[in-house]
């Protein structure tokens, strides 16, 4: 368990009250599919809060169930914005989705290759410094993903990769903090990741997958986020002045808060 300074633990509680205690509201326990969660609801800017059934999060879903699609067709996604590598997307196919009518966009944010590049620099295993390697890669995935967050037809939209916690996480602190969500909450959103990690661990064990390694690597360390953020703010200046350097300037970052912070 972290700790944090005597001005923090209000705020830290706060957090956890709020994303903790509600997570079975946001989390959708679909059969096949993990790490699938809303969310909205988050205190963001100027007292305003996340709209809810607005921004999914997920893993991969080509594995759901029958009874998965009727669930997930009930949430009227109209964007799949895909994060995953070439050989993730060809290996595991798009997931219902696609025959569901919804726009697909695929924008990788690690190469063909990445992974060796992102072991070299960061070594292997998660971490908040392998997060911050992504960023040594190629931005405009980043900007084509906020170009589609800035508008309004785009939504409701799910965001994902394969496990739903590494490229996703680091694309919702992104989103998070262009809303105005606090620090400490954004910690502790990308550490609800790890509460679908025994279902998810249950499941590959049902399939005959027991590795120990693969298990590890389905969940998240608790400090990831905190190294990556520390991190954005040493070699960037902070989330958005490097957001702004790639293209993401104050008017598309008002456009995604226009949408997606309630009124």
């Amino acid at each position: 368990m972290r700790s944090y300074p005597d001005g923090l633990a209000r705020r830290v509680r706060l957090a956890r009250s709020i994303s903790l205690i509600d997570f079975e509201e946001r989390h959708f326990p679909f059969e096949g599919c993990f790490n699938f969660r809303d969310v909205g609801g988050y205190p963001a800017a100027n007292g305003r809060r996340l709209r809810w059934g607005f921004y999914f999060r997920a893993g991969r879903q080509d594995r759901m169930t029958l009874k998965d699609h009727e669930k997930i067709a009930d949430l009227g996604i109209r964007t799949q914005i895909d994060l995953r590598r070439r050989d993730e997307l060809e290996d595991q196919g798009r997931g219902p989705l696609g025959s569901m009518g919804v726009d697909y966009r695929w924008h990788s944010v690690i190469p063909p290759n990445g992974s060796k590049v992102l072991n070299a620099a960061a070594g292997e295993g998660i971490s908040g410094q392998r997060y911050l390697r992504y960023l040594d890669f190629d931005s405009t995935p980043w900007l084509h993903v906020f170009e589609l967050l800035a508008n309004p037809e785009s939504y409701p939209v799910v965001v994902h990769c394969t496990a739903g916690k590494d490229r996703t996480g680091v694309t919702t602190a992104f989103l998070l903090t262009v809303l105005g969500v606090e620090r400490v909450l954004i910690e502790e959103d990308f550490i609800l990741s790890n509460r679908d990690q025994p279902r998810h661990v249950k499941f590959l064990e049902s399939k005959g997958l027991s590795s120990g390694s693969v298990h590890r690597n389905l969940g998240v360390p608790e400090d990831a986020m905190s190294v990556f953020l520390d991190g954005m703010e040493k070699e960037h200046g902070g989330v958005l002045p490097y957001l702004r350097r790639i293209g993401i300037d104050d008017e598309m970052q008002a456009a995604v808060r226009r949408v997606l912070l309630e009124d």
